[in-house]
């Protein structure tokens, strides 16, 4: 699962670490392609809110043309599918689960054409405390049939994940544009750009926490994963590479449990942040 994560570096940056050209910060025509915004550094990312997204060749075009340069585009997070009537549905749907994406209704058309790695310094997860003291990796409700009731009961400690070098995480992501029926098509709120998160059974090193981690695309698979002419057989195999083994794992302040805090010192770890793991969370 993946329900916050934070990205803090702006276009140039980004540009820079996903070898990307130079792009302008401007509007552009929101049928046919996605805007490019500037936007604030934000350590405590929820669904909903604008994220960036690398993107490889235009989203719409030939199947048989040759892949174009890589490029950076401003979603929604939370994908809403095309024959939507409604974007809230967006905000059920900021994951896609690995193991079904490709047949699901909501997600198939855009694991086959419109994927996308969305950039992150790190995601957040947490891990249940029971009241006796012990310790148990969180669930998902698509598995869980008493996940409601198990997170009620417990209190929640907060960890990021991120790569121990100061590099990027690549989030596995897929898009789609949504039309709102209700806006006039000349205005361009009646194009809604959105993503979701492809997530998959927790790595190992990662299980304690949740049973559940968002897949990153390592930087020698990026190519491949934005190229529409990866099959689906190459695509499940990408998809199980995301390199846990270069994790770094950190207990953070209980303060990113709020989406109105929204500060660097939220990546520090416990010790470092001054915060107090036992907080009751929510």
């Amino acid at each position: 699962m993946c329900g916050r994560y934070a990205q803090s570096r702006n276009v140039h940056r980004l540009q820079l670490a996903f070898g990307l050209p130079e792009q302008a910060v401007e509007g552009a025509d929101p049928r046919s392609w996605p805007p490019l915004e500037e936007l604030d550094p934000d350590y405590n990312i929820s669904p909903g809110r604008p994220v960036q997204a690398v993107f490889g060749p235009p989203p719409l075009g030939s199947d048989g043309g040759k892949a174009g340069p890589r490029s950076l585009h401003t979603l929604r997070w939370g994908l809403i599918p095309s024959w939507a009537k409604d974007r809230n549905i967006g905000y059920r749907m900021i994951n896609a689960r690995g193991e079904t994406v490709a047949d699901k209704p909501a997600f198939r058309s855009a694991f086959r054409h419109r994927r996308c790695l969305l950039p992150a310094d790190a995601y957040y997860e947490w891990q249940l405390l029971n009241k006796d003291g012990t310790a148990e990796a969180s669930t998902s409700p698509a598995t869980d049939p008493q996940h409601k009731k198990r997170k009620a009961k417990a209190a929640k400690k907060p960890f990021s994940i991120h790569y121990e070098t100061d590099e990027p995480l690549a989030l596995a992501g897929i898009f789609e544009r949504w039309r709102d029926p209700e806006v006039d098509e000349n205005d361009p709120a009646a194009w809604v750009w959105s993503c979701a998160v492809i997530t998959t059974e927790a790595a190992p090193e990662l299980a304690h926490i949740h049973e559940r981690m968002p897949i990153v695309v390592p930087t020698d698979a990026w190519a491949s994963w934005l190229d529409p002419a990866s099959g689906t057989e190459e695509l499940f195999h990408l998809m199980n590479r995301t390199p846990a083994d270069r994790f770094v794992v950190d207990e953070v302040s209980t303060d990113v449990n709020s989406i109105k805090n929204n500060r660097a010192d939220l990546l520090e770890p416990v010790s470092s942040a001054g915060g107090d793991a036992s907080d009751t969370l929510f």
